[in-house]
């Protein structure tokens, strides 16, 4: 993957979808619901110097959550309890105190199916390195990138949210799915 030898890329939800999986936890795990949730507002940017990547950020929105399905548990979610899930998530992220999430890449190197970004992922105010690996795939006319990545809350002072006493919880560790489609430029 190349661009022109200085340019710079932003990549956003019209590119491409950013989704958080969760799991469930605890003694009544197969009750709860693996979730699905969508960032609807978030901006990448990919910096290039001689036609290679050299830096690369991306900014969530932290109130942009939009619970897109619950896998699992006793029933489906209602849309009374999905809007109860996004007010505990953002009650858990302390979006109004930390409106944004942030990834900064400050190392890219080049891999044989992509890149690998290391960085810094700032969520809630803690700050803690974070290896990323980038797939990409030529498409002739575009590039397909993709991400999947694991985040522990608790790294970042994020207690699980749970009920029935810690009976179902959310899982500690949530996975990150990333993927966009950007024209290549000649």
């Amino acid at each position: 993957m190349t661009s022109d030898k200085d340019s710079v890329w932003t990549i956003g939800p019209a590119d491409g979808e950013l989704l958080l999986h969760t799991g469930v936890a605890g003694r009544a795990a197969r009750m709860g619901h693996r979730l699905t949730i969508a960032m609807t507002r978030w901006c990448a940017t990919v910096r290039w110097a001689d036609s290679r990547p050299v830096s690369a950020e991306l900014a969530v929105e932290a109130d942009s959550f939009e619970v897109l399905r619950g896998d699992g548990g006793v029933k489906g979610l209602s849309g009374a309890e999905k809007a109860m899930v996004r007010s505990n998530a953002l009650k858990s992220l302390s979006a109004s105190r930390f409106p944004r999430i942030r990834y900064v890449a400050d190392a890219i190197e080049e891999t044989d199916d992509g890149y690998r970004l290391t960085g810094a992922l700032r969520i809630r105010g803690e700050s803690r390195d974070h290896l990323i690996d980038l797939y990409t795939e030529d498409l002739e006319d575009s590039w397909r990138m993709s991400v999947e990545t694991t985040i522990r809350q608790s790294d970042y002072g994020i207690k699980p949210y749970s009920l029935l006493m810690g009976s179902v919880q959310v899982a500690d560790e949530v996975s990150l799915t990333f993927s966009a489609v950007r024209a290549q430029s000649n």
